[in-house]
């Protein structure tokens, strides 16, 4: 028990300070190309804490667990926004940058719908689907490397007020190219090894702490939706707190949003390729499948309730956090008493 309770504290220091590495380099990318927050935060950061999941839901497939990488997904994509973007937006709402949000978030609907279609025309999700969804995660990384390389080309007028310091171009091009390139190493050494800290530590603190609840005899079930479904969701947590302290609240949006569409399109994607799988069927609400009754409905409000305002607004308000966090714990009590 001992081993187990040691391990599960590295774990938590291990995300700790791999979350803050981690929103350091992510940042200092961002900063480098004047690429916005946000969208840094949709794609690179959301990679790195999707790890987990990832993970977790390939090892899932390849035993032979796909409700386990179903609930994952699903699971994840409604903590991350009901539990980890609300606490975020509770905090510390703010302004959004509409053109930045809109992509990812068309992307994640497109691939909600198609995942949709396919669990309530089919309820089954076939090595087709797997590479469609895969399919849709190189289109949007496509899509938003072409978008990133565009912005990049047109802050040329950067470099212009920089000489309005007084500082001659000709005397700073040895050293200054020099410093931004050491700069530029540092950060995406900071990116990998803060991923790195982050994967180990969600893992570390998965594998223990469903022992540390088997010592102390709770329920398989509760172990489940706790420990699986949070535990996997522990970086993006980590990642808005990092965030939120360091004042960068577009990146902590952004990295849910970008998490969310991985979780569909990455995380499903590989364990649906791998071995495909039917709608779980643990449970039944008034003579429907729960899965396709309540889990995927509130997967589809909560995203609904976090984005619509917010690009309708271009900014985000303390009543979403409040109202999200009251129907995770809506939905927690209604997963529990099922």
């Amino acid at each position: 028990m001992l081993v187990p309770v040691l391990l599960f504290i590295v774990g938590l220091l291990l995300l700790i300070k791999g979350g803050d590495w981690f929103v350091d380099g992510a940042t200092g990318i961002a900063h480098h190309f004047h690429i916005p927050e946000l969208l840094i935060g949709a794609t690179v950061v959301s990679i790195g804490t999707t790890l987990p999941e990832v993970m977790v839901s390939a090892s899932a497939a390849f035993s032979g667990h796909g409700e386990i990488a179903y609930g994952n997904a699903i699971g994840s994509i409604i903590c991350n926004t009901s539990l980890i973007a609300a606490l975020t937006i509770a905090i510390r709402p703010g302004n959004v940058d509409r053109k930045t949000l809109i992509s990812p978030v068309l992307f994640f609907f497109a691939a909600a719908a198609f995942y949709a279609f396919t669990a309530y025309t089919s309820g089954h999700f076939s090595r087709t689907t797997g590479f469609l969804l895969l399919g849709l995660f190189v289109v949007y990384m496509v899509y938003t490397v072409l978008q990133m390389k565009g912005q990049h080309t047109t802050p040329a007028p950067a470099a212009e007020s920089a000489s309005k310091d007084g500082s001659s171009g000709n005397d700073n091009s040895g050293s200054e190219p020099a410093e931004q390139e050491n700069s530029m190493g540092k950060n995406i050494v900071l990116l990998i090894v803060g991923a790195v800290l982050i994967a180990i530590g969600a893992r570390l603190l998965v594998d223990n702490g469903t022992l540390i609840a088997q010592a102390l005899g709770v329920p398989e079930s509760v172990i489940a939706l706790t420990f699986v479904a949070l535990g996997t969701s522990l970086p993006e947590l980590v990642t808005a707190i990092t965030s939120l302290a360091k004042g960068h609240g577009a990146l902590s949006l952004g990295n849910v949003i970008g998490a969310n569409l991985f979780n569909l399109v990455l995380v499903s994607g590989i364990s649906i390729a791998i071995a495909p799988f039917d709608i779980p069927q643990s449970s039944v609400v008034a003579g429907h499948n729960a899965s396709l009754a309540v889990d995927i409905p509130v997967m589809f409000f909560v995203m609904l309730l976090m984005t619509v305002p917010a690009i309708l607004r271009n900014k985000l308000a303390r009543v979403q956090g409040i109202l999200l966090l009251c129907i995770y714990a809506a939905y927690c009590v209604f997963q529990f008493t099922m």
